[in-house]
């Protein structure tokens, strides 16, 4: 029987994260506490999400998005780090893609050495999301990919 072995480093991984989130409860917390929006998501998302039909289950699966694309780098939400550090964006056709500002984006690696997919969906009950993260980490690789925004932080688009 052969041992399983942990890739070292330079060794691609393939990390997936998974994560269902009640639309209610999303929604009976930000008309509770309005402050929370700016905790939780970008102005980009905000923005993304105002004046649709369903705005609160499109916030929820971009919450359930941030908790997957966490739950995939292996951190949650580390030390260091805020809900806005993970982004939802959209092109221009509507696929929804990763965006890691901060800490987030230093958890993911150097530029270039990763690259994700995103799966969103959701009902009026309930919004799901899937990120499937492929990282390389190498060991002398800078730990921050840094990117100009709209809002001119670094970041990482992945």
């Amino acid at each position: 029987m052969e041992e399983h072995r942990t890739p070292g480093a330079g060794w691609p991984r393939i990390a997936v994260g998974v994560d269902l989130v009640e639309v209610a409860r999303v929604q009976s917390l930000l008309e509770d506490n309005p402050a929370a929006e700016t905790e939780l998501f970008t102005t980009r998302e905000i923005r993304y999400c105002a004046g649709k039909r369903n705005r609160y289950a499109r916030l929820a699966a971009r919450f359930a998005a941030k908790e997957a694309a966490l739950k995939a780098l292996g951190t949650g939400l580390g030390p260091g780090m805020r809900w806005t550090d993970v982004e939802v964006v959209n092109e221009p056709l509507g696929r929804p893609r990763l965006r890691l500002h901060g800490t987030a984006a230093q958890a993911a690696g150097a530029p270039g050495s990763w690259s994700a997919e995103l799966s969103l969906t959701h009902t009026d009950d309930y919004a799901m999301a899937q990120a499937v993260l492929l990282l390389s980490r190498v060991a002398d690789e800078p730990a921050m990919r840094r990117t100009a925004t709209d809002e001119g932080s670094p970041c990482a688009s992945i």
